[in-house]
């Protein structure tokens, strides 16, 4: 007899209408769409579909537990099903079961490892157990996985093309569909920070670091934020984080070590420099940041060999050639000067990329021939250079005469005696302005040496705070400049002069009493000193004015200073300098002590007892001896300082004579008058 095989019963498929009609349901009523689901159940027992809707809408109407049951259940059938290993990670840990969570979490990327929001949840789950590098490693494959999203990639692509506003509409999108999106987050704090709105870059960017802490990117972009903004401390905590990424990247060695520079841990800094060297020898950028730091130790010597080792690998690298130059104690040679006339010609000054190895050659061999007395060819490099940069930098003289002149204008006697008192008054700040050039490191190393006083550096809390006060006026909030210094009540003096000496804080690396902010610019803020730090002392350096404008021109400042790559233009800004600083004397006087830098080269002790006495400080000859203080010293006088006073270089426009009739010119009375004012 023949047995025949019976075929097994097969379930009737459900209706694909009723299971697209429960989806449906799913967000709008999700009891109706589970009684469908479990309708379609009831006909085809453990079908995976109607088991999955099921379990989505136990979740939305509150039955967690249930839902749960029905995610494992599926999960352990269907193991390689990412929309069901997402569903059950999700809600294992909004429900507070971070062990099941992560373990779907790790099924679902492993199964699908391209999707970010996977990674993303699975990093925040492992934090919550404590396995910190496992949960940083997840944020970096979400990052990875990030990086191939179209969407993401067509706002970045938005963003370099200038198209800010598509980018960020695309992006907000974003954020409304998936809520502490971190690449989204970030993205839109470039386009902030492109705007010039350093709040809202600062908040997203911080925002997508704390949603994915171990977004190295992120982190490393919002320490440069913070550095940009003065927000050292800040920017170090980030930075030790970041060093510490389980994916080891010379470049956070790197930035550690610039924020540590900055807060003058100079030391700390050179020693991140010498052990990445020792790693990779081969890395001319790192030997000159290691020249910088070791010539602000003062360890000259080292600091030569550390420039000449960046240009040996690189011979292009014009800002180590300046670097050299720029040490003032060292004269560049025949065979430098040959070197870097090779790389000059090798560079193409229309191209944007070279433009910064060009000019800083342009000054390195304008040093090089003024060292060799060759001063025709020292000044042709010297315009070279400047005329260069000039076309880099935005400086506006008509511009900046005026807002001198208002600031002279609003600050008469009778307007600062209408103020009243106010301000802060701790005395602790010594503000060294003038120009640079003027000899205020030599002021400033002179003071340093006192046993009541700190140098610290040229700081930017003053600029920063008057900054932020002049945009009130350029965005509208008051018509002009006198109306808004009008509107600072004593309590807002006091918050601005409080906030100066807290911010400058981190600079204060002793427990002496008084400081120095040597920031040569804050000239152009006496009367704003004046109001809300009424007991600092502001101390003036002044030099010749041919004699400082000259050798700022010659000197190229690695940021700031705009007005001197033209000799016209620094002539105007000494002019005006001189101006606003004779108006403050006129309205306020004694308040501000000059000192002449030539006075102080020939009459040394006489000079040093007399801005003493202005301080109120007792003589001290160690303030004579200034040249043995080992202190850091980071402007471009820093070997000068470090050696008794000479005479020599009194007068170094002398050998540019010839070609200084458009700086003469702009000088005009001022020029006459030295060292006192012009009368009008």
């Amino acid at each position: 007899m023949i047995q025949t095989t019976r075929p097994p019963l097969r379930m009737p498929a459900p209706p694909a209408t009723a299971l697209a009609e429960a989806e449906a349901l799913l967000d709008g009523q999700p009891h109706l769409a589970l009684t469908k689901a479990e309708a379609i159940l009831r006909q085809a027992p453990g079908f995976p579909p109607a088991e999955f809707l099921a379990a989505r809408a136990s979740r939305r109407i509150g039955k967690g537990k249930q839902a749960l049951q029905r995610l494992d259940a599926l999960a352990r059938a269907n193991p390689r099903v990412p929309a069901v290993l997402w569903e059950l990670g999700d809600l294992a840990a909004e429900t507070g079961d971070t062990r099941r969570a992560v373990a779907a979490l790790q099924a679902l990327t492993q199964v699908q490892p391209s999707i970010p929001a996977g990674w993303f949840l699975l990093a925040r789950c492992l934090r919550k157990l404590g396995h910190a590098q496992d949960a940083w490693r997840a944020d970096l494959s979400a990052i990875f996985a990030s990086s191939h999203d179209a969407e993401l990639l067509k706002a970045a692509a938005a963003v370099n093309d200038g198209d800010l506003d598509a980018a960020e509409a695309l992006l907000k999108a974003r954020l409304q569909r998936m809520p502490e999106d971190p690449p989204s987050c970030r993205l839109l704090g470039e386009i902030a920070w492109r705007r010039g709105d350093m709040t809202g870059a600062l908040d997203m960017v911080e925002r997508a670091v704390n949603a994915a802490p171990g977004f190295d990117l992120a982190r490393d972009f919002l320490i440069r934020l913070l550095m940009q903004n003065n927000r050292l401390p800040e920017a170090l905590v980030h930075a030790e984080v970041l060093i510490e990424s389980p994916v080891p990247v010379a470049g956070h060695r790197l930035i550690l070590a610039s924020v540590l520079v900055k807060l003058g841990q100079q030391e700390r800094a050179r020693g991140i420099y010498e052990q990445l060297l020792a790693e990779q020898p081969d890395q001319p950028q790192v030997w000159q940041n290691l020249g910088h730091v070791l010539k602000t130790l003062g360890a000259q010597g080292e600091a030569i060999d550390a420039y000449r080792q960046a240009v040996t690998r690189q011979p292009t690298m014009g800002e180590a050639w300046w670097s050299l130059a720029n040490l003032k104690t060292v004269k560049l040679g025949a065979d430098d000067i040959a070197t870097m006339e090779t790389a000059l010609a090798s560079l193409d000054a229309a191209d944007e990329s070279a433009k910064e190895d060009v000019f800083h050659l342009h000054f390195s061999l304008g040093k090089a021939f003024e060292d060799a007395q060759d001063y025709h060819a020292s000044f042709r490099h010297y315009d070279a250079g400047n005329a260069l940069r000039r076309t880099m930098v935005r400086h506006d003289a008509d511009s900046f005469t005026a807002e001198v002149r208002a600031t002279a204008e609003t600050f008469t006697a009778a307007f600062i005696a209408r103020m009243g008192t106010g301000g802060c008054p701790a005395p602790d700040p010594i503000f060294v302005v003038g120009l640079p050039r003027s000899g205020s490191t030599l002021v400033e190393q002179i003071l340093a040496s006192h046993s009541q006083i700190e140098g610290t550096m040229e700081l930017p809390e003053m600029m920063m705070i008057a900054g932020r006060l002049q945009s009130r006026v350029d965005e509208g909030e008051f018509a002009d400049f006198a109306t808004m210094i009008a509107s600072l009540s004593p309590a807002d003096r006091t918050r601005l002069g409080e906030e100066y000496i807290e911010r400058t804080r981190v600079h204060r690396q002793t427990d002496r009493p008084l400081f120095i902010d040597k920031m040569p610019n804050n000239w152009q803020h006496v009367g704003l000193i004046r109001l809300i730090l009424p007991n600092a002392r502001i101390v003036d350096a002044r030099r010749h004015p041919l004699s400082c404008c000259i050798s700022g021109w010659k000197q190229h400042f690695a940021r700031g200073q705009t007005f001197t790559y033209d000799l016209g233009e620094i002539g105007r800004y000494y002019r005006d300098y001189v101006g606003l600083m004779a108006d403050f004397d006129a309205q306020v006087p004694g308040a501000v002590h000059r000192v002449i830098y030539e006075d102080m080269v020939r009459n040394t002790e006489e000079e040093v007892r007399r801005v003493l006495d202005y301080l109120g400080l007792p003589f001290e000859p160690g303030c004579l001896e200034f040249y043995n203080n080992d202190r850091a010293v980071r402007t471009a006088s820093s070997e000068q300082v470090r050696k008794p006073i000479f005479r020599d270089g009194l007068e170094p426009w002398r050998n540019y004579e010839p070609w200084l009739t458009p700086l003469v010119e702009a000088l005009g009375p001022v020029l006459t008058a030295y060292p006192e004012a012009p009368a009008a």
